[in-house]
């Protein structure tokens, strides 16, 4: 009985032998990783694409308001994901020169817990009026069994007409997975 205990144990040390790393080897990200995210590159390539040869007129310098990427399934909720494209893309539109507005400055903008700045259609022309905003970035995104799909558009406050638009799709990576989780909601 006690070769049989033994030879299991021996079997299990081995198995877990063969599951451990090299010394030396590094499994968690590196900053040479994160400095090379695909994630960001791909965001910021979307908003390259959507502005590009965009001619803002006369009203150039014209603020440009960035709304929460939602559920394309539930317009009312977002997640982590949603609200992490939505600071890539408000960053990547102010490095190409766009006034954007930071709206979590502001008091007068209603910021629902878990979700960020919504900007529902009826409330799109109030607060850009607030702002003195003539476009709204908006967006959604739709998860799928190996992608998510982000669908990008410019929107113009004054008649709702769609300017510009982009669609792309993120892999359904640990990261972007961990993004889509939502928190659960407390009960009261």
């Amino acid at each position: 009985m006690n070769y049989k205990l033994i030879l299991s144990a021996a079997a299990a040390v081995a198995v877990l032998a063969g599951c451990m790393t090299p010394s030396g080897v590094r499994l968690d990200p590196s900053y040479d990783d994160a400095a090379a995210s695909k994630f960001v590159a791909l965001n910021k390539d979307a908003i390259s694409k959507l502005i590009g040869d965009f001619d803002r007129g006369p009203t150039g310098d014209t603020p440009v308001l960035v709304s929460t990427v939602v559920n394309v399934n539930d317009m009312r909720r977002t997640a982590p994901l949603g609200r992490t494209l939505s600071e890539q893309y408000a960053s990547a539109m102010a490095m190409a020169g766009f006034n954007v507005k930071e709206m979590k400055l502001r008091g007068d903008v209603f910021i629902r817990e878990e979700t960020g700045e919504l900007l529902l259609s009826r409330e799109i022309k109030d607060i850009a009026r607030i702002h003195n905003a003539h476009m709204v970035l908006v967006g959604t995104y739709s998860t799928a069994a190996s992608l998510t799909y982000v669908s990008l558009k410019f929107v113009r406050t004054e008649d709702s007409r769609i300017i510009r638009a982009y669609d792309y799709a993120l892999p359904n990576d640990k990261d972007v997975n961990k993004l889509l989780q939502v928190a659960a909601t407390p009960t009261r």
